[in-house]
């Protein structure tokens, strides 16, 4: 009796030291983003003061940065912000559209050369961004797609990760609906518009998350390709107003509070989609 009670009072007291370690970490990974949030509301000289802290001083909290980014000094910002938005739903849209036919493909049909292709799929997942650059810019040259959309979008709209992703949730999938629909006569597109992609709603909603998490943070390659103010996204806007020579970091960090707002409500509504399409994927072959 005495042991049983010993066991209960150690598992109570690991409770209460993993509750309290997790309250901890919560705050240390909560803190940059509510002292960000904070900092938009002060001025540049409270910021080069004090920097970023929870300091919380109602007489010094204004909408002033707020407010200029929606007048006609700040309207480059939300050019940016058109752009990023654009880019990332076509980015998004034609990923995984793209990538999820072919995953499917090597998942369900079998044909000669698949391990083949599949062995190129990982093989490339390996491959650094920088190693490309160089060829792909000169294919958009000349394609004409510099400072382009599409020359954001094209050259990575079929990821090899999302290609892998698509298969191994595929591979899952009852094959009995296959033999099914081609009974009643579906054609295989079909079957893939239909009946399987409903199916792998969960990987979608996944990576989708991921895909467009990538594309709204992506800085590197459209860098590279885009020329004009007018055609920037945010992340490369944004960087480019920090200069040597003085920087409204006030304003700054406004712009960065508002360019978080469309992952967190993507995340929001496709949450319960990004688990179980990453845990299923994950475990079932």
């Amino acid at each position: 009796m005495n042991m049983l009670s010993a066991t209960a009072e150690r598992r109570v007291v690991l409770r209460v030291f993993i509750a309290i370690f997790l309250v901890g970490l919560s705050f240390v990974v909560l803190f940059p983003f509510v002292a960000l949030l904070l900092a938009s509301f002060k001025s540049a000289s409270e910021l080069m003061r004090f920097g970023l802290n929870l300091r919380l001083d109602f007489d010094v909290l204004s909408l002033k940065n707020y407010l200029y980014l929606f007048s006609e000094q700040g309207k480059i910002y939300w050019t940016w912000y058109k752009n990023s938005l654009l880019i990332t739903l076509l980015f998004t849209a034609i990923s995984l559209f793209l990538s999820s036919l072919v995953g499917y493909a090597l998942a369900v049909y079998n044909f000669k050369g698949k391990n083949t292709v599949l062995f190129l799929v990982l093989f490339l997942m390996m491959i650094p961004l920088e190693i490309l650059m160089l060829p792909l810019f000169e294919e958009m040259i000349a394609f004409r797609l510099v400072d382009t959309y599409w020359g954001v979008i094209v050259p990575f709209a079929v990821s090899p990760f999302a290609v892998f992703f698509f298969r191994q949730y595929a591979v899952s999938l009852p094959r009995d609906l296959l033999d099914a629909a081609r009974i009643d006569g579906c054609s295989e597109f079909g079957i893939y518009l239909r009946i399987m992609s409903p199916l792998m709603i969960p990987a979608f909603g996944a990576m989708g998350i991921l895909q467009a998490l990538h594309s709204w943070n992506n800085f590197l390659w459209p860098l590279v390709v885009l020329r004009t103010d007018e055609m920037f996204t945010l992340p490369i806007g944004l960087a480019g107003l920090l200069t040597p020579y003085g920087n409204n970091y006030d304003v700054l960090i406004s712009g960065a509070v508002l360019t978080v707002i469309p992952i967190i409500i993507l995340f929001f509504f496709f949450q319960r989609y990004f688990i179980s399409g990453l845990t299923i994927g994950a475990v079932k072959e």
